[in-house]
């Protein structure tokens, strides 16, 4: 028997990357995404719906004896300062990058505890352990992340579930390409030009790639990684230790 991963975001980008990762590891891989994906076992799912998350991964439940890996990717970008953030675009931030994650982590929790084993893996980013400039409802979301993992590692440690919280930088994904692309529709920028910037802003002198934090995620996941709990794990490239 195989063991099973569930993956929220599972098509595009880090998800993408993350999915066939594990499949490549033998594991059987469930995503969750609005998006169809023909890799892995692809549930149609607004993770922004808790409800819809929570029958969703039940159900994944019900069917499979284990659940050994829940890695929550889903999210979105915003860049707007407070004052440009009404109510409405922070609730569906929320809703996606935060209450998403927590119904996810909430669904698979019954199953780890019942196994006494599981690993839990948020995708949140740089910003959840620096603020950056107009990214204000973005960096509360992720700033959230980093804490349903230290407390979900603690609340959940004595059953030896171990969540963690990876941190990314600026990797090149469609979401980093949808970014520019929209701050280029605005500014007129050229987007050779700003990609180039952002490249040079990090220490190692170039963007990161999905299937390095894959890796990363992969690691968290195994055995190997087996007294890392409560963590936030850095992958942007030095960036934060400026």
């Amino acid at each position: 028997m195989s063991k099973v991963a569930i993956v929220t975001g599972g098509t595009k980008g880090i998800g993408l990357a993350v999915v066939k990762r594990f499949i490549e590891r033998g594991f059987t891989v469930h995503n969750l995404d609005i998006e169809p994906s023909e890799f892995g076992e692809f549930h149609q799912c607004d993770v922004s719906n808790v409800s819809a998350v929570q029958t969703c991964i039940n159900t994944i439940c019900q069917q499979n004896p284990t659940i050994d890996i829940l890695v929550s990717n889903a999210g979105k970008h915003l860049s707007a300062n407070i004052e440009s953030t009404d109510e409405e675009t922070l609730d569906a931030l929320f809703a996606l990058n935060v209450k998403g994650a927590y119904a996810a982590v909430q669904s698979v929790l019954p199953s780890m505890q019942a196994q006494n084993s599981g690993a839990i893996i948020l995708v949140a980013s740089d910003q959840a352990i620096i603020g950056k400039q107009n990214s204000f409802a973005y960096n509360l979301t992720k700033h959230a992340l980093a804490s349903m993992a230290k407390t979900t590692a603690l609340d959940y440690a004595s059953f030896n579930i171990r969540a963690n919280a990876v941190c990314p930088g600026t990797i090149e994904t469609p979401l980093f390409h949808n970014a520019i692309d929209a701050y280029c529709k605005k500014s007129g920028a050229d987007k050779n030009k700003i990609v180039a910037e952002e490249a040079s802003l990090q220490p190692l002198n170039r963007l990161g790639q999905a299937d390095e934090v894959a890796a990363l995620i992969s690691f968290l996941a195994s055995d190997d990684a087996s007294f890392i709990t409560g963590s936030l794990q850095s992958i942007d490239g030095g960036y934060t230790a400026q």
